[in-house]
């Protein structure tokens, strides 16, 4: 009898479990019970900007179920979860029967403690329901079109929160030509992800493009006057729009397994293999409190990268392969309306030793925080010239991800931080990396396609151009040479 394996979740972490036990074991049977049909949170920002129609947001449709042989069950949730008796209770009153179960349950908006937070035109945007709201709403606002404003006044919208996710829907908002104003609590914006020179930097990027940014305040009262929304402050100004997004932050959807007697912290508590406290369930993504990279501890990180690798790394010991897990790295990569911002691993330092270079001029901001002859955190923002269009996003990222020790290199970087490109090469972090794989073998590419379209370029590109390159094993290792070039094209 094939085994019963059961997803609870629509999000990257099911879906790429799903793939991935599938490619493990042919013959399993699975289901998915998902309370909404799968969708990419993710890209809501890219159609509320206009950039792409609502048909490019889903992740599945029944030509895709019925090619990986999934009983796909959307449209209704799970109320219960009865792991000794290995089957679960659906809102319809049904109960479905497993062998291995995964929560990828994700994350639900905090919802702050603010009278009028409920009312008519206050969305989360964190739901396809939000975001056709949202274009409603912007739709009746005089004037307003996709890609500006056509002779009337801007939808103005006020953001509480100014952190990742608000971002994120704010960077949409402003290339459709919105007015916008920015609450936040804390002292800076994006108070877990940038420190606060980073943020004084990025906070003046904002102002200059008429963005409202007001900050070590608290949004009191929300109401209504003229047609539109109001937000009452703490320092006793009040702020006016067509729409109020709150973006306080999200927490992990535990109480299922709550319910279900599973180990319980700030998330579902899981191991190595992400295995909760109960062998035969296992739980992925945002709801899910597993190792980290950096620490060694325990630590929900609710980015779309863990999900993808949690959904993988459970899959295939669902399935039957052995996988261990190494942990998830903390990172935010950022556009802020044209401003790149990322932070990665221990970016805070906490009393570490940190290089840090800034231009306020342009801007430009670069802190690495060491841990011996070791990258263990960064920030990096400035324009995209600055920042991705060097490869120093990647690089920063990979010297942190495989803990590579710099040797002598690490002085070179300390003295020239702008210079990552050959501290990367000459401590062998390429072969350090090509090395790293989740599965032990290349991944292969998600098989839903929007219309089941081919890509422009072929998936097997990359691997191709990775075939041609040859590492030379005598130069660079432990950062022992001067010379950075053990890449050698064939």
């Amino acid at each position: 009898m094939p085994t019963r394996h059961m997803v609870v979740g629509g999000g990257p972490a099911g879906i790429f479990a799903i793939e991935t036990i599938r490619e493990v074991d042919p013959g399993a049977s699975i289901t998915l019970v998902s309370d909404e049909p799968p969708y990419s949170r993710m890209v809501l920002p890219y159609h509320i900007a206009g950039q792409i129609p609502e048909a490019h947001v889903y992740t599945g449709d029944t030509a895709y179920w019925e090619r990986l042989g999934v009983t796909a069950v959307t449209g209704r949730r799970v109320t219960a979860i009865e792991p000794d008796r290995g089957r679960l209770v659906v809102s319809d009153g049904s109960s479905v029967p497993f062998d291995e179960l995964l929560l990828a349950t994700g994350s639900s908006p905090v919802q702050p403690d603010i009278p009028g937070a409920r009312g008519e035109r206050v969305y989360n945007l964190w739901t396809l329901a939000d975001a056709q709201r949202t274009l409603r709403v912007l739709d009746r606002v005089n004037g307003r079109v996709i890609g500006g404003v056509n002779g009337g006044r801007k939808a103005r919208v006020v953001f509480i929160g100014a952190g990742f996710i608000g971002f994120i829907v704010l960077n949409a908002l402003a290339k459709i030509g919105c007015a916008l104003e920015v609450v936040e609590l804390e002292g800076q914006i994006l108070p877990r992800m940038l420190d606060p020179e980073a943020a004084g930097l990025g906070r003046r990027w904002l102002e200059t493009r008429g963005i409202g940014v007001h900050t070590g305040v608290r949004a009191v009262e929300i109401g209504d006057a003229d047609g539109g929304k109001t937000v009452r402050l703490s320092s006793g100004a009040t702020l006016r729009s067509e729409l109020v997004v709150m973006a306080i932050g999200v927490r992990p959807n535990v109480d299922l397994a709550r319910s279900a007697g599973l180990r319980v912290d700030h998330g579902i508590v899981v191991d190595h293999h992400l295995r909760t406290s109960t062998g035969h369930v296992y739980a992925a993504g945002d709801c899910a409190q597993g190792p980290d990279l950096s620490t060694g501890g325990l630590a929900v990180h609710a980015i779309q990268p863990t999900a993808v690798e949690h959904g993988r790394v459970a899959g295939a010991n669902m399935a039957g392969r052995p996988t261990r897990y190494a942990g998830s790295l903390s990172m935010n990569i950022l556009d802020v309306v044209g401003l790149q911002c990322a932070s990665f691993g221990l970016w805070r330092g906490d009393g570490r030793e940190t290089t840090v270079v800034t231009n306020p001029g342009r801007p430009v901001y670069r802190k690495l925080v060491w841990e011996g002859d070791r990258v263990v955190g960064a920030i990096l923002l400035g324009p995209a010239e600055d920042v991705a269009l060097l490869n120093d996003l990647g690089m920063v990222k990979g010297l942190i991800q495989t803990q590579v020790s710099l040797g002598p290199w690490a002085r070179e970087l300390k003295a020239n931080p702008m210079d990552v490109r050959r501290a990367f090469v000459a401590a062998g972090t390429p072969a350090a990396l090509l090395d790293r794989t989740l599965l032990g073998r290349r991944l292969d590419a998600q098989r839903y396609r929007f219309e089941d379209r081919v890509p422009q370029h072929a998936a097997e590109r990359a691997a191709q151009v990775l075939e041609q390159i040859k590492l030379d094993p005598t130069r660079g290792k432990g950062g022992g040479t001067r010379e950075a070039s053990n890449v050698v094209p064939d």
